[in-house]
């Protein structure tokens, strides 16, 4: 009877400990609520995500012949959505995914979406982390697996339609998510060390230049380890970005921001001149210049500067 009720107890206490971590609502220093971690659709369905959740969902027009194409070889995979309750895009498109898998009658136990932070501590980290390893810089990120292994995935907005795109997926079809050059290069920094990277480095600025789309694809990226504390990874994606945007002020302003976070401030220094040689009304850099000043003596900087 003891042990009935101990174990009783602690199953209750896990239901409880398993309730609280799904659907965290936080409010940030606005005063703006945002969801974190673990979520389901009854937690977007709630006060005030149901605001633009509802109008999404309720009002998406699936494409049924589509769907009847989707409903057996779906089934066959597991999803994780990577979103932000914060973000124009997750608000627009993860409602219309939900829409999808509720006429394929996708089941809810092969489906985890989890919501991330836009902080700068935390930026696109969710509090326990599920996102560490899964190469997201972009939200919403759609995941689709078959046996375990990722068979591909949506970035941020399909190519033609979700339900298209999804068809090609499960089709095995080919298909490329969006933002080639960040998600290339993510995979890169996963399987390959930073020493063999540079080593094949202008090779890479050749093959990335004809892919990417502007300087704000890889410095997502670089800003994804900045604040995962990954500084080394930090820095070479903002130093390769400088190289395949010489000319743009802020690929030069976030590689200042790593060399400032590592403490190497004649490094910060010199790309914070580059970026007001680049925009000499920038606000930003004159006012972390002063900064280095006090950090490295004011006879330090000029010679930097010269």
């Amino acid at each position: 009877m003891k042990r009935t009720y101990i174990l009783i107890s602690i199953l209750f206490c896990s239901q409880i400990i398993f309730s609280q971590s799904i659907n965290k609502v936080v409010t940030d220093e606005k005063g703006k609520q945002k969801m974190l971690g673990i979520i389901n659709e009854k937690g977007l369905k709630q006060a005030p995500f149901n605001v633009w959740f509802d109008a999404n969902h309720d009002n998406y027009l699936v494409n049924n012949k589509i769907i009847k194409k989707l409903k057996d070889s779906l089934n066959q995979y597991t999803i994780k959505v990577f979103l932000g309750t914060w973000c124009g895009d997750s608000k627009k498109e993860v409602p219309q995914f939900y829409s999808i898998l509720d006429a394929t009658k996708f089941p809810d136990s092969q489906l985890e979406t989890i919501a991330l932070d836009n902080t700068q501590d935390a930026y696109k980290q969710a509090p326990n982390h599920e996102e560490k390893g899964m190469n997201v810089h972009r939200v919403p990120t759609f995941i689709f697996y078959k046996n375990g292994k990722e068979a591909n995935r949506i970035v941020e907005h399909p190519k033609e339609t979700l339900e298209r795109d999804m068809l090609k997926i499960v089709n095995g079809e080919r298909y490329t998510p969006n933002y080639p050059a960040a998600n290339f290069l993510q995979n890169q920094l996963a399987e390959i060390t930073l020493d063999s990277l540079k080593r094949g480095e202008n090779r890479l600025v050749s093959m990335l230049s004809e892919y990417v789309k502007g300087s704000r694809e890889l410095n997502t990226v670089g800003y994804i380890y900045l604040r995962a504390n990954e500084l080394d990874k930090a820095m070479y994606v903002f130093d390769l970005n400088t190289k395949i945007f010489p000319y743009k002020y802020n690929v030069f302003d976030s590689l200042a921001e790593a060399y400032f976070e590592k403490e190497n401030y004649t490094e910060a220094l010199k790309n914070y001149y580059k970026v007001l040689s680049l925009k000499p009304d920038d606000k930003n850099a004159p006012e972390m210049i002063e900064k280095i000043k006090e950090k490295l003596g004011k006879d330090k900087t000029q010679e930097v500067k010269s």
